[in-house]
């Protein structure tokens, strides 16, 4: 059956594309995309029992393709098609034509693909896939800016990929087959870990960028933040693709286990979580303030993963779901509230829950969850993450979280106020898809130890007396926020020159290669 989740979107794309009408095209593809939720719920069932198989072709074996899912990349799976019907839902009325929903469907496909695939090689084959496709819905609307960093997002990734086909040769040299659990265990058995080191640091420095880890983060906000990519786009970037890299970066770490670098990582991630918010409180494009906290955000959850606590990891795990919803909330509310005033700018925006009172709702439930407000989703997998942390290190979450607060005081004034202008209709699905969001930020958090069981079957239980210390923590963080905001964000100069910090192509060349070196020395040094 697994073959399917890869191959029926591929097929349908392809259907509406050829033909189906517009009208009826998108009632085809939001029946579909419903039904792909409901058979990855199905298969996420499964998958808690036993690890589902399905081997292609009848080639069993290393030299056969097999696709295999456990509770980990069943998770994803579910994840993907969920965020992909909101993102259908959004999109319904909206006049993107054929060709929109044949790329979206292929983009879904190639994800799926990477999830259910252990075959180095197709992992391979299935990234290059996704970096055509999302090139093409950046490059969607072709002003000059989008097809800019179409570009960029290409190109870098282009560069990037060959270290992954480095790595990936030489893996086959060593073991001989390209499975990533065969290979795994032949490297185990039959060579140490210093000759694991190059093919590590190959494979790992592309995952770096897939991640946007610090310096190799450039090409996220031209890709999430450009203007012409559809807002659906942006939020599935933001809410979906990017998990692929944790994905990977969770798999090979499990492959190459004799490497422990997992402190270099935690490190790379608290650099990558705090340069992240610095940028994004820098910004006065909403757009680019939600893109440089996707930067910030999985910061902390490379942070969490890396933590030796078990606890961490799960909680990093669940933000990983929390991020998708609050944030994919934010930029399809992004989107609306951009076309209602004609402005990207954070400052001359005002009035929106006064004016739009349903999307002003659903922008400040993403706001709480991002935050990590109290009965929202963000504190309890920070909480969580900060389970197991020494003083530094939960001072330094506790810094990280103090840094969103701040940029979303900022954004939230967007909220407040008198609206200025006419007032521009708004498609109420494409509302009713943000709230959708929403809403699950708040029931991720009431719920929230009771969703990590579900998910990942680890008890974790919030005893009172830490749910109201994070509670006094979130009060200190906002008043701190707004302070911080009122008397030195919004008239610092130093934020302006913040604000300018861009990498061009050849300086992420660069900082391709640096990374690479810095991790061959700290595989080697673990």
């Amino acid at each position: 059956m697994l073959t399917y989740f890869v191959i029926v979107p591929v097929l349908l794309g392809i259907f509406l594309y050829l033909f189906s009408s517009a009208n009826t095209g998108r009632i085809i593809a939001m029946a579909v995309q419903l039904g792909l939720v409901c058979f990855s719920y199905y298969l996420f069932t499964l998958s808690q029992v036993e690890t589902v198989v399905t081997v292609v072709g009848g080639y069993h074996g290393v030299m056969g393709v097999v696709l295999r899912t456990d509770t980990l990349s069943a998770v994803f799976i579910l994840l993907t098609t969920f965020m992909f019907l909101v993102a259908s839902i959004y999109s319904f009325n909206q006049e993107n034509g054929k060709f929109f929903w044949l790329l979206m469907f292929l983009w879904q496909s190639a994800l799926i693909g990477i999830f259910l695939t252990r075959d180095i090689f197709n992992v391979f084959v299935l990234i290059e896939v996704v970096t055509l496709v999302v090139a093409i819905l950046i490059m969607f609307n072709r002003d000059n800016r989008s097809m800019y960093d179409g570009i960029i997002y290409l190109m870098v990734n282009v560069v990037a990929i060959k270290f992954y086909l480095f790595g990936a040769g030489y893996v086959y040299m060593l073991t001989g087959v390209l499975d990533m659990e065969v290979a795994g265990m032949v490297l185990r058995e039959h060579h140490p870990a210093s000759a694991q080191i190059l093919p590590y640091a190959f494979i790992m420095v592309t995952i770096a960028l897939k991640c946007a880890l610090m310096p190799l983060f450039s090409w996220l906000p031209k890709a999430h933040g450009t203007p012409g990519a559809p807002p659906a786009v942006s939020a599935l970037l933001s809410g979906v693709h990017i998990k692929s890299g944790i994905y990977l970066f969770i798999r090979f770490g499990e492959m190459f286990d004799a490497i422990s670098a997992t402190q270099f990582f935690m490190i790379l991630g608290i650099i990558t979580g705090i340069g992240g918010f610095i940028l994004a409180m820098s910004q006065s494009d909403i757009k680019l303030i939600l893109a440089y906290h996707t930067v910030s955000q999985v910061g902390l959850i490379m942070t969490g993963l890396n933590m030796p606590d078990y606890i961490s990891q799960t909680g990093a795990l669940y933000h990983v779901f929390n991020h998708a919803f609050f944030k994919g909330g934010l930029f399809l509310s992004a989107g609306l509230i951009i076309k209602a005033y004609g402005t990207r700018n954070v400052y001359q925006i005002r009035g929106v829950l006064k004016r739009y009172p349903l999307l002003g709702a659903a922008t400040i439930m993403s706001i709480l969850g991002i935050t990590g407000a109290p009965l929202f989703n963000g504190m309890i997998s920070k909480y969580f993450i900060a389970y197991g942390a020494n003083p530094l290190m939960n001072g330094i979450l506790i810094f990280m979280s103090l840094g969103t607060i701040v940029s979303f005081v900022k954004y939230s004034t967007m909220l407040a106020g008198e609206p200025a202008g006419e007032v521009v209709t708004i498609d109420r699905n494409k509302q009713y898809a943000v709230l959708i969001l929403g809403a699950l930020c708040f029931v991720g958090g009431v719920f929230g130890g009771q969703f990590v069981y579900f998910l990942f079957g680890v008890h974790t239980d919030m005893s009172l007396s830490g749910y109201f210390e994070k509670v006094a923590i979130f009060a200190a963080s906002l008043v701190a926020g707004y302070l911080i905001y009122k008397h030195y964000v919004s008239t610092s100069k130093l934020m302006k020159k913040v604000k300018a910090i861009d990498l061009n192509f050849k300086s992420i060349c660069v900082s391709i290669g640096g990374v690479f070196a810095i991790i061959l020395l700290a595989a080697y040094l673990a």
